[in-house]
C-alpha cells in the first residue's frame, strides 16, 4: 500500500475584483506551481499566460517552482492578478 503523498493548500484571491473572490486548491507538494496558476486562472476565467501571482505583501512569485517550495517560502494566502489590470488607469 503506497503512502499518501503530502499535500499543500492555497487560498488564491482574484485581486482585480472588488468583491475579492477566492478559490482554495489542494495539490501534492511536488506539483509544479505553474499548473496551480493555470488552474486558478481557468477557475476565475482569466488568461493564465498574462496573469501574475503575488503575496499579500505585494511580492511577486516565480511560478517555476514546486507547490511545496511556494508554500514554504510564501505561505498559503496568495493573490492572482490579471496583467491587463496591473498598472492600468481606471476612469
Amino acid at each position: 500500500m503506497a503512502a499518501a503523498k503530502p499535500k499543500v493548500s492555497f487560498k488564491i484571491t482574484l485581486a482585480s475584483e472588488k468583491t475579492q473572490p477566492f478559490k482554495v486548491i489542494t495539490v501534492p507538494e511536488e506539483a509544479p506551481f505553474l499548473a496551480c496558476l493555470k488552474f486558478a486562472a481557468e477557475e476565475f476565467k482569466v488568461q493564465a499566460g498574462t496573469s501574475a501571482v503575488i503575496t499579500n505583501d505585494g511580492v511577486g512569485i516565480n511560478p517555476n517552482q514546486s507547490a511545496g517550495e511556494i508554500f514554504l517560502k510564501h505561505g498559503s494566502d496568495l493573490k492572482l492578478i490579471p496583467r491587463d489590470r496591473v498598472g492600468g488607469i481606471t476612469a
